[in-house]
């Protein structure tokens, strides 16, 4: 679940309650949710203060811990290692932080700025929560500036608030996993047409060469106004770039959509491998990397990898 923000104290503390309304739903009960909230406010503070421009905001529980990540925090924005200096003015609300997470790290990003992530420490119930019906009041869809000079809005605005909306609807009211498996299901539903059309009209049976899987992925995502490429390919991994997102700039305002490539391409992989295909984003423009990086591993990846996980089907589509 994503939600992109301008950098006003204001919408940072709108995002806030709604994390920790979400965190209170979903947590096992006796959670600590004071420390978690202390964690998000002080990094959503932090990048309020720091970035300058808009704030990309991602929570993923789809293990046992959530992991909270902030986007983009600016050049100027440091984080302090050792004893805190007393000159570094964000430095004992980041030790707090370092103190309450499971773990906190500090990436810096190719196109400047960092992200960092915070595990928190709220375990997951067993079973969702009792939903409650939340009206959500940051990054709402479609955006104002899209609409035309009659205030009306087009198909493509249209249609993307409501795949985006659906998406984080689900997540809010039915938890993570739920939100994962829908999204999964409709990305390997659309990828599976793509590649049937693809096989049609060729005469193409049977599983797919390397080639012809390097071939599909590009040939689909430039079809659809994208500018992907091979980065690099060897034998545990081909990895693609993009320097052109399918939606355009306003993806940075609706980050969620970037799950859709990592279904695709990883239904793709699953079906002609005839064994689980591991997606990893490695960067995404939808949060402000220069370009887009998506790693197809051939086999398991390192265990130290994050990937979205498609399971192998063995049947070609009709």
């Amino acid at each position: 679940m994503e939600w992109c923000l301008p950098p006003t104290h204001e919408s940072a503390a709108v995002l806030r309650r709604e994390l920790t309304n979400y965190l209170e739903r979903h947590a096992v009960p006796g959670a600590d949710i004071g420390g978690a909230q202390i964690v998000i406010s002080e990094l959503l503070t932090n990048a309020v203060e720091y970035a300058g421009t808009m704030i990309w905001v991602g929570i993923d529980w789809r293990s046992t811990h959530p992991v909270l990540s902030v986007h983009d925090l600016g050049p100027d924005f440091v984080v302090p290692t050792g004893a805190v200096a007393a000159d570094v003015p964000n430095g004992r609300g980041l030790k707090m932080v370092d103190a309450l997470s499971i773990d906190f790290t500090s990436v810096s990003k190719t196109a400047g700025g960092k992200v960092l992530r915070a595990v928190l420490d709220v375990e997951r119930a067993s079973s969702p929560a009792t939903a409650q019906r939340i009206d959500p009041t940051v990054g709402r869809l479609p955006h104002l500036d899209e609409a035309d000079d009659d205030g009306y809005f087009g198909r493509e605005s249209f249609l993307r608030a409501l795949v985006v909306d659906l998406a984080n609807h689900i997540e809010l009211e039915y938890g993570p996993a739920a939100a994962e498996d829908a999204v999964s299901r409709i990305g390997a539903s659309i990828g599976r047409q793509m590649e049937a059309a693809y096989r049609d009209r060729r005469g193409i049976t049977g599983p797919l060469t390397t080639e012809q899987l390097v071939e599909l992925s590009l040939g689909l995502k430039e079809a659809l106004s994208g500018d992907f490429f091979v980065v690099s390919s060897d034998d545990d991994k081909i990895v693609f770039g993009n320097r052109a997102c399918p939606f355009g700039d306003s993806v940075q305002k609706a980050p969620s959509l970037c799950r859709m490539t990592s279904s695709v391409f990883g239904g793709i992989a699953a079906r002609n491998t005839g064994h689980d295909a591991s997606i990893q984003l490695e960067e995404r423009i939808a949060v402000g990397d220069a370009e887009c990086r998506a790693v197809m591993w051939r086999d398991a990846p390192p265990v130290d990898v994050g990937v979205t996980v498609h399971r192998g089907d063995t049947g070609s589509p009709a």
